[in-house]
């Protein structure tokens, strides 16, 4: 698969920036194939010695995305199709949160289902004032398979994480930004710009110590505290060894800003 063969979606790139729009209509839900492409774009961005800041939205103004489409689904028992589903589902949002570059979801309508989920995955999330996010995989009998039930409580809490989940509870835009699903809340139709904004904030930090740094966060989710605290240690020693590391010294001492990924 090359980048002009992606299914469900258009990929802008340009040196400082990548802009992943789920472009599927009507509703931008996600099909193995657009999965996969999702899996294939963020491998291939972050084989880079600098993977860019990546940005995903959707296209229209209605959807960010509505999640799975659900006339794909295997009807009856089906485990090997249900499989192929749910294992696509979790490689591509899997590959997404390991993503080593800084990623956020510019969220511009609904996040429904597989389409919060992908959020989810994403380092940040911001929202437009109108939109509404919600897991609501129950109410046709299946579950969130693409990290919903594993990542939702993480940022929300169990408490919340059970009114989405189990409750089919929709949120707006004011509730997520204040139980901490989103991170900042903008008029309509400036998302993207907003997300361009916010990711422009990494630019004065080593891209090696945001990967990281990442990784380290994120270790949370499935390591024991003591053992990601000698982890931590062993990547600051690391960190060292990284010509990352050097120029960021030495532009602190020459009063100047770093110059990431340049020989000096």
């Amino acid at each position: 698969m090359n980048m002009n063969e992606l299914s469900g979606m258009r990929l802008e790139r340009t040196p400082e920036l990548a802009v992943l729009t789920l472009d599927r209509p009507p509703a931008n839900t996600w099909t193995v194939a657009g999965l996969n492409s999702l899996l294939h774009v963020v491998q291939t961005l972050g084989a880079a010695a600098y993977p860019p800041p990546l940005i995903i939205t959707g296209a229209g103004e209605r959807f960010f995305s509505a999640g799975a489409d659900i006339k794909t689904f295997p009807m009856g028992s089906d485990p090997g199709a249900a499989g192929q589903i749910g294992e696509a589902f979790g490689a591509a949002f899997l590959g997404l949160a390991d993503y080593p570059g800084l990623s956020c979801a510019a969220i511009n309508g609904y996040a429904m289902g597989g389409g919060l989920e992908c959020a989810l995955a994403c380092d940040f999330r911001l929202v437009e004032e109108h939109v509404t996010l919600a897991l609501p995989e129950a109410r046709i009998g299946v579950l969130p398979c693409g990290g919903g039930t594993q990542l939702l409580p993480h940022l929300v809490g169990e408490s919340w994480a059970k009114r989405m989940i189990l409750l089919g509870e929709r949120v707006d835009a004011a509730t997520a930004l204040r139980i901490g699903l989103a991170d900042e809340c903008v008029p309509k139709g400036t998302v993207v710009a907003a997300a361009v904004d916010w990711l422009a904030k990494a630019k004065t930090q080593s891209p090696n110590s945001i990967r990281i740094c990442k990784r380290l966060i994120q270790a949370n989710r499935r390591s024991p505290v003591n053992h990601n605290w000698a982890q931590e240690r062993e990547a600051f020693v690391e960190l060292f060894a990284h010509p990352d590391t050097v120029e960021g010294l030495m532009s602190f001492l020459e009063k100047r800003e770093p110059r990431w990924g340049q020989p000096r």
